[in-house]
């Protein structure tokens, strides 16, 4: 039975100099989403890329009104940009997606019928039929699953395999109130602890290639998952009251 209470799923693609991915990634996610019974906005959040990013969103928004883009000047952070996008719209349903087009789009309708089914949040994983990242290389795949295996101890209320996933759609009921922190790339794994979810659902899905542009990994970004790590242990011994949510 379809949730009727679902009306609108915004997306939210958080870009820093991605320019040479906008236009093919919002054909595919338009496609992806058009056959689907409830109505959908994209909104770019940018953080003021060099390479024109804004610009090509721009332009193409121009001929498509389900496309809204953002720029945020003198910040960076995949999480601060989420939040702000998830600010901007009044969608009942939530999600984010990379711009690299490693996120295949054609997953979302995936996504968006667990939901659409009962469940709170449903993660496009990498790992829940084991082979998702196949043509990742052995140091790389050794550090993911170090990563997530640290999450082991925060995960009480659900268990999931990919609790670091970056592709995802959450109800706005499950996450509204919440006091998300703005840096680091690993937003998904703080709603898991702190959210109101009681049924999560994982998609397989395989991780693609960057289509265009550089990674954003770098020692910034692991240092930023280890001080979130250590946040969310707080906020598990003390809970909601503490003062490590904020």
């Amino acid at each position: 039975m379809t949730d009727s209470s679902i009306r609108k799923f915004g997306l939210v693609i958080p870009t820093l100099n991605e320019a040479g991915n906008i236009p093919v990634l919002l054909d595919r996610i338009n496609a992806a989403l058009e056959p689907l019974p409830i109505e959908h906005e994209i909104i770019i959040v940018d953080d003021d890329s060099t390479d024109g990013t804004a610009r090509v969103a721009n332009e193409y928004a121009a001929h498509d009104s389900r496309v809204r883009v953002f720029v945020r000047k003198g910040q960076r952070g995949l999480a601060g940009a989420v939040i702000h996008g998830w600010e901007h719209t009044g969608a009942d349903l939530l999600g984010v997606i990379d711009a690299d087009l490693q996120h295949p789009p054609e997953v979302l309708p995936s996504l968006i019928k667990p939901i659409l089914n009962g469940a709170d949040v449903a993660i496009a994983s990498r790992y829940v039929n084991g082979n998702g990242v196949s043509d990742w290389n052995k140091f790389r795949l050794f550090v993911s699953r170090c990563s997530t295996w640290a999450t082991a101890p925060l995960q009480r209320n659900v268990k999931v395999k990919d609790p670091l996933s970056g592709f995802f759609v959450v109800r706005r009921e499950c996450i509204e109130e919440l006091t998300l922190q703005p840096e680091g790339f690993k937003i998904l794994l703080e709603i898991l602890v702190k959210g109101r979810i009681n049924k999560a659902v994982e998609v397989p899905f395989q991780f693609g290639n960057r289509h265009s542009g550089e990674s954003k990994a770098s020692l910034k970004v692991a240092f930023q998952y280890f001080s979130l790590l250590g946040k969310l242990s707080r906020y598990a011994l003390f809970g909601s009251g503490s003062s490590q949510q904020q």
